[in-house]
């Protein structure tokens, strides 16, 4: 297997098509939440755990980084521009930027919301709605592109079914911007 995050990430993506035949994915709809957003919002937020940690080592491999803000610290360190990359959702006009909150050394509503539904779901049940889950599973891709930039396979797998980073080449530059580098700056 090329890259087993990446087949996770296509699996949740084809989860998340299959519930769009119940509700479409719109913003008019970002409030609407389910048993289902709960399922994908776990998935997801827990995958992003998995290769955020990977992709610290491999940033940098000294100590271990144990939560949201080490990974912050580390990869924004990294790639200062990590928290403009835009995940398209072309079928539904939708554009995404998962992780914008971290220029300003924030972190993502939706992540804050993954871990209340993770810890207290009789409380924050109605958070997990289409609008989070959308951006964890966008969140997931963007963690994923930035772990695996250099491997040229990967290079070719820039859309699944629903998300797409076709706006980047196989050089992970900006198409619209000549010499905008993604993932080294």
């Amino acid at each position: 297997m090329i890259c087993p995050h990446w087949q996770y990430l296509i699996t949740l993506d084809s989860d998340l098509k299959e519930v769009s035949r119940y509700v479409e994915i719109s913003s008019a709809n970002f409030n609407t939440f389910s048993i289902e957003f709960v399922r994908l919002l776990l998935a997801a937020g827990s995958e992003i755990d998995v290769v955020a940690k990977l992709l610290c080592k491999e940033i940098d491999d000294s100590k271990r980084r144990k939560d949201i803000n080490d990974y912050r610290n580390v990869i924004t360190t990294k790639y200062p521009k990590f928290h403009t990359m835009i995940i398209d959702v072309p079928q539904y006009e939708i554009q995404l930027i998962p992780w914008e909150t971290w220029k300003d050394n924030g972190n993502p509503p939706w992540w804050k919301v993954y871990n209340d539904v993770k810890h207290k779901r009789d409380i924050y049940f109605k958070d997990a709605n289409l609008e989070n889950t959308i951006n964890a599973v966008a969140g997931l891709y963007t963690m994923i592109w930035y772990l695996h930039y250099k491997n040229t396979q990967m290079k070719k797998l820039n859309k699944t079914t629903l998300l797409s980073a076709d706006r980047y080449d196989a050089g992970c530059r900006w198409v619209d911007t000549p010499g905008y580098i993604i993932p080294d700056n």
